[in-house]
């Protein structure tokens, strides 16, 4: 049944699915920070579209101006976008020695930076202190802390979700996204790249299984669902539209890359990526209409965990 203020529907104020089964839904946008095309699209998608949540790169070029413009959005939820591949680091190669290069970058490949962080115990004291001046460099933002996720969902590798776990209490982690979007029904939407979505699937699926029972024991917060690894870099408005109609209940997270235009650097990081055609998707008033039809509540980590 439609809700009689749509608004509120779009931002999760009063919702309820049909037949009583409550439905969910953080819709967040990746990357904060990486850019000022990747800023104000994060910023124009919550205000205008479906967006309420946000993961920020403390290290990154546009880190400062997203800190301000999240500043100026107090409803926007903001959380940690832990980079430990395909970025810059916040410590200097001084404190980091082989883990990262002569200028400052960590490795390029995510499977070949697992490994390595897996195999190499020399590199897991600089992991920990690399991690823990993210996380300390996000406390000085100022911010208030929604949740932590990871760059190529790196947070999730056996040696980091563990120096998260340590680190929780110190830093009161309260959320932490587990990766697990189902490949099969992914695969009946969308058949292509089946080996890759299959393969990434099972890893994923793999890691969060361990994660979740490594941070329940904490009490840090995680949905039930997830989407969006399987749909990385194309998650337009059919595909949302799709996704709504067919959101399990429960607690879910869909997460996206929107950006008004792709820069030299995001070409290079994300090619084939849309994410001006995400940012369409996010503020599509067909979207939203449809969030309200479908009594669908938006929410961020900071209502879910409130709510537990």
């Amino acid at each position: 049944m439609p809700l009689e203020d749509p608004d509120a529907a779009s931002r999760g104020r009063a919702a309820s699915a049909p037949g009583g089964l409550r439905r969910r839904l953080v819709v967040n946008g990746d990357d904060f920070g990486l850019a000022p095309e990747v800023n104000r699209a994060i910023v124009r998608a919550h205000r205008d579209g479906i967006l309420t949540s946000t993961s920020l790169m403390v290290a990154a070029p546009a880190a400062r101006e997203a800190v301000e413009l999240a500043r100026a959005e107090p409803r926007l939820a903001v959380g940690l976008h832990l980079v430990l591949v395909q970025g810059r680091a916040t410590l200097g190669q001084e404190s980091l020695g082989g883990l990262v290069r002569p200028d400052g970058s960590f490795r390029e490949q995510a499977i070949l930076a697992g490994i390595a962080y897996f195999f190499r115990p020399a590199l897991r004291a600089a992991l920990r202190r690399e991690v823990r001046a993210q996380l300390e460099a996000y406390r000085a933002s100022g911010l208030a802390l929604s949740h932590v996720d990871g760059h190529l969902n790196i947070h999730l590798h056996p040696f980091v979700q563990q120096v998260l776990a340590d680190l929780t209490p110190e830093f009161g982690i309260p959320a932490v996204r587990l990766t697990r979007d189902p490949v099969l029904a992914n695969l009946g939407y969308d058949p292509r790249h089946a080996a890759r979505k299959m393969f990434e699937g099972l890893v994923f699926r793999v890691l969060s299984w361990i994660a979740e029972r490594r941070f329940a024991r904490l009490g840090v917060v995680s949905t039930d669902h997830l989407f969006g690894l399987h749909q990385t870099g194309a998650c337009d408005e059919a595909y949302l539209a799709h996704l709504l109609r067919v959101l399990p209940p429960g607690d879910s997270e869909l997460y996206c890359h929107p950006a008004e235009a792709q820069t030299t650097e995001m070409r290079r990081m994300m090619p084939g990526y849309a994410p001006a055609v995400e940012l369409a998707a996010l503020t599509s008033p067909s979207i939203r209409a449809l969030v309200g039809e479908l009594g669908i509540e938006l929410v961020s980590y900071r209502e879910l965990v409130a709510s537990r």
